[in-house]
């Protein structure tokens, strides 16, 4: 145990000066010579202040957001390994024969230990946010709204986990198939639930005050064939000055929200722009297509993860003392193979994203035949976010999906519009 924490702690150690070399010193953002002066030029849109800003909060963001990775490996791992995950499973044996009490046990324990070491981080972000003005929102209901978070997810996550392991109980080798086949209808009942559940409890959402804008969105519903009766606005104010808009939810729950940051910072138009691109979503289908993709991609991961659980259960599970794969005390191992998979995979399902964005973007330029707005919109959601134009490469791959807003404003100043 020792000396497998001296090894991570130094290994750890080294990342960090890699990264903070990386995002510090060797990729400071910047935007190529053929850039300077166009509309996709941050010194274009931004004032001296805002440029000195975003040069400082980005490195930062990116150094904590890369910084984070190891350590949800590194807690799974080191609660294996000290022996902690079979103290949590023993004791959820003796305080109950339920199986689903014991999971529970041992989830919300794992649940409290990364809550913990992550709470901390999380609230370095917020501090950062809050000195560079793009957070405003207290501490108390910040601290709220992470407690519902992990409420949240913790809820999500045992329901989730305790599936998992009365699959394997039953059949360490094929347990992954039912659990993908339970997974098709629980996350098209989260997309269902999501808007009018989850999402209440974290903001307040009402009909949008602006009577005009609000017909006009409804408008463009219309012709785009999207059943929506309603447009809803949501009181982000109250906790950053960033924008945003979004289409989510499918059948009668389906909702066009409004941050309302944006309604108070963009003009009508380019309000139209931005829902025109939330509504190009619903129109192309993506949600329909990244439903598939996440179906196919959580089945392919979870093939890996019952031959991964399997083979490490063989060869690490006398020295772990995991009496067989389905053993309570294997669920931070289960955890960790689960946060590997979703990690290395994290690229593709980026890649597809930006791809939808663009999409998404060449739908509401020819809906709404507005380059000017488009590109305007673009460049005030970057300087209110202080948003990087062209982040450095790695955290494009891993992190991005979305394009670079300079990518986006250089599409939309080419772009052929179509009568």
């Amino acid at each position: 145990m020792k000396k497998a924490v001296s090894i991570f702690s130094i290994s750890y150690v080294i990342y960090l000066l890699f990264i903070g070399f990386y995002f510090f010193i060797g990729a400071r953002s910047g935007i190529p010579s053929s850039v300077k002066g166009s509309p996709a030029d941050p010194s274009y849109f931004m004032n001296a202040h805002q440029l000195a800003e975003s040069s400082q909060i980005n490195p930062w963001r990116h150094f904590i957001s890369f910084a984070s990775i190891p350590l949800e490996w590194a807690i799974y791992f080191f609660v294996l390994l000290s022996g902690f995950s079979r103290w949590l499973r023993n004791l959820a044996e003796h305080l109950s024969r339920f199986f689903i009490v014991q999971m529970f046990i041992c989830f919300l324990a794992l649940t409290l230990v990364s809550a913990i070491i992550f709470l901390p981080i999380d609230f370095v972000s917020y501090q950062i946010s809050l000195a560079y003005g793009i957070s405003v929102q207290p501490l108390s209901d910040w601290l709220k709204d992470q407690a519902i978070s992990i409420g949240v997810d913790g809820l999500i996550g045992f329901i989730s986990m305790t599936a998992v392991f009365f699959f394997i109980r039953r059949s360490p080798r094929h347990w992954w198939f039912p659990v993908w086949l339970l997974s098709v209808p629980f996350i098209i009942f989260m997309m269902y639930v999501q808007p009018v559940v989850i999402d209440p409890l974290y903001n307040h959402f009402q009909s949008l005050q602006d009577g005009t804008l609000k017909r006009e969105i409804l408008n463009m519903a219309a012709q785009a064939g999207i059943p929506a009766n309603n447009v809803y606005q949501v009181d982000m104010s109250t906790q950053t000055h960033a924008m945003n808009a979004y289409v989510n939810g499918i059948g009668s729950h389906l909702r066009i929200v409004l941050w309302d940051t944006t309604i108070q910072q963009l003009t009508h138009q380019q309000v139209l722009f931005i829902m025109a691109h939330e509504m190009g979503h619903y129109v192309m289908h993506h949600i329909v297509w990244g439903t598939f993709a996440a179906l196919a991609a959580l089945f392919i991961g979870l093939f890996l993860t019952a031959k991964l659980l399997l083979w490490s259960a063989q060869k690490w599970g006398a020295r772990l003392n995991l009496q067989h794969p389905g053993d309570l005390a294997a669920l931070p191992l289960v955890l960790l193979i689960f946060a590997l998979l979703s990690f290395a995979g994290e690229p593709a399902q980026n890649a597809v994203s930006r791809h939808f964005e663009r999409q998404a973007d060449n739908y509401a330029i020819q809906m709404t035949q507005n380059r000017q707005s488009g590109i305007t919109a673009f460049q005030r959601l970057s300087a209110a976010s202080l948003g990087e134009i062209n982040p450095p490469t790695l955290v494009k791959w891993i992190q991005y999906d979305h394009p670079p807003m300079m990518e986006r404003i250089q599409f939309l100043e080419k772009v052929k519009l179509k009568k």
